[in-house]
């Protein structure tokens, strides 16, 4: 076999299920194998950015791997921003790059694409990926390539592996799939007997749960473990999502998603007032957590995320989530071990768009797509960064996909472009005018794709999240693109709605046209955002005011 057919085999059996990627002369000889032998798909998109977000956004939805493959230096160095997301928000994403043979790198001249050193590619990935490989030597390559993979199953984040231009056809053995890196089961027992005390003696413990839970298979487990400790339950900003699948959180006490200052009052309160959260798979990042009315102290939480667990002052290292996981069912009762709790206010979802004459405001996005969920049913939802986001996070239950905690521009709609890959099915991308100007364009490769994503564009003709926060910008300025032109030209429908009654009127239509894509662009004032950012917006500029006086 060669080393490129087992590569792939190698991929597919560790959970690929796709390959997006752009050819370049470095990496050709691996994607002749790619078109030859078929063992993955492979879909080619239009610049390489948006190849990273489809890929993280891909292994997001079947809960997979996402693959990336790209030329050497100048194609691998475009997807740096995507992988960095997805390092940073623990997306299991593999980077094929190509990278010069043995007789190039050492030729003493410099070659195209080449940055400062011919390792510069290889050094660089360092920052953004938890291992590597160049597969170099094909006695030793099934062993590494075993290792590497099983660490971006294991950390959930992405690895390299570089794909020298003259070893794509070198004989090399299967790669093995490797058991699960060893751990101390005592270690996760004496983990679970410390937290099943805590949270028996603990008055208001609340279970706060965040994207691990998802990336790592779990979370029909972790809705058992609430059903039985009978704890009130509340995702992460990042989280926005878990639990919504169908029978997945029945009788779970899901009171919404965790906004600080920006959310309800009741929702909020929950994690604030608690004396202990019970964090599991959570990022404490600014986004998740940098919003509390409160100074949250986390030496009085159970947290367990990134291969460790704490309690209080004591860290347990290397307890996988999944193995703790189970171990606390084990503890659990059978029967709930409390009373359930009176259930908390619901978030409030807007509901009910009048489709009169009215001019469009952003708060109308949510309001309207919530018609349409509480009729059509859940939909997978793919959001942008920036005030799409908010919108995204007033909906009804529904699955949805965000860059909430790295918080890039220009993800929505390559990551749309993947989660239908991924799924088979439509799926609706929510993106800002500036976002869209990033990446929007590889919309037009959805006919050739057989691809109908709907995309919304909140066009206010300015970047509003910049706005929010620095009102007296004029950087912030877009101009108007008139973006659903374009959308015809691309082999898609547009529609432009200024009006309520418009705007309803393109989302029916959109919903009953099957086979082109749709891109509804949401015409709505400058300076005009949703309640909720603006909430959030208030709630940051209070709390650095406060801490600044």
């Amino acid at each position: 076999m060669t080393l490129g057919l087992s590569l792939l085999r190698a991929l597919k059996s560790h959970g690929a299920r796709e390959i997006f990627g752009i050819p370049g002369d470095f990496i050709l000889p691996l994607f002749k194998q790619i078109e030859e032998s078929a063992i993955l798909p492979l879909i080619t998109l239009s610049h390489e950015p948006g190849l990273g977000f489809a890929a993280d956004a891909a292994a997001r939805m079947h809960g997979g791997i996402g693959v990336v493959a790209v030329t050497y230096g100048a194609g691998a160095l475009n997807t740096v921003n995507a992988v960095a997301s997805a390092y940073a928000e623990r997306v299991p994403l593999v980077v094929l790059a190509g990278c010069p043979g043995e007789v190039e790198a050492h030729s003493g001249l410099l070659l195209h694409h080449q940055v400062r050193h011919v390792d510069s590619q290889w050094r660089i990935f360092g920052e953004i990926t938890c291992d590597r490989v160049r597969l170099s030597d094909p006695q030793t390559a099934p062993a590494e390539l075993a290792r590497v993979l099983r660490s971006c199953r294991e950390y959930s984040q992405p690895v390299l592996i570089e794909v020298p231009r003259d070893m794509t056809l070198a004989p090399m053995a299967e790669v093995p799939v490797l058991p699960e890196s060893a751990f101390s089961a005592e270690a996760v027992a004496e983990c679970a007997d410390e937290w099943m005390a805590r949270i028996q003696g603990a008055q208001r413990p609340v279970l706060v749960l965040d994207v691990e839970i998802r990336r790592f298979g779990i979370e029909a487990r972790v809705a058992e473990l609430a059903r039985r400790l009978q704890l009130p339950v509340l995702t992460t900003f990042m989280g926005r999502g878990l639990l919504t699948d169908a029978g997945t959180g029945e009788g779970v006490q899901l009171h919404g998603t965790y906004l600080g200052v920006a959310g309800d009052a009741a929702t909020t309160a929950l994690l604030d007032e608690s004396d202990l959260p019970v964090m599991l798979g959570a990022i404490l990042s600014d986004n998740n957590f940098g919003v509390s009315a409160k100074q949250l102290d986390f030496r009085r939480a159970l947290i367990a995320a990134h291969r460790e667990a704490r309690v209080g002052h004591h860290l347990y290292p290397d307890i996988p989530l999944a193995a703790l996981v189970e171990a606390l069912l084990e503890r659990a009762p059978a029967v709930p071990m409390r009373k359930a709790h009176a259930p908390a206010p619901s978030p409030d979802h807007p509901r009910g768009l009048v489709a009169d004459d009215t001019p469009l405001r952003a708060g109308d996005l949510s309001r309207a797509l919530n018609d349409c969920i509480a009729v059509h049913g859940p939909i997978n939802v793919v959001s942008d960064i920036g005030d799409c986001l908010f919108a995204a996070l007033e909906l009804l239950p529904t699955p949805l996909v965000a860059p909430g905690y790295y918080a890039t521009m220009g993800f929505g709609v390559p990551a749309g472009i993947g989660a239908q890959v991924a799924t088979g099915q439509r799926c609706l991308i929510l993106v800002g005018d500036g976002a869209f100007q990033m990446t929007g364009w590889e919309l037009g490769n959805c006919p050739r794709l057989g691809l109908d994503p709907i995309v919304i564009v909140l066009n206010n003709q300015t970047w509003e999240m910049i706005r929010a926060f620095q009102t007296e910008s004029r950087c912030a300025a877009l101009g108007d693109w008139r973006l659903a032109d374009c959308a015809d030209a691309l082999g898609g429908r547009g529609h432009r709605v200024h009006t309520r009654r418009q705007f309803k009127s393109a989302l029916d239509a959109a919903l009953a046209e099957r086979g082109r894509f749709q891109l509804i662009e949401l015409m709505v004032p400058p300076g005009d955002s949703t309640p909720m950012l603006q909430r959030f917006s208030e709630g940051i500029r209070a709390l650095r005011a406060r801490a600044a006086g």
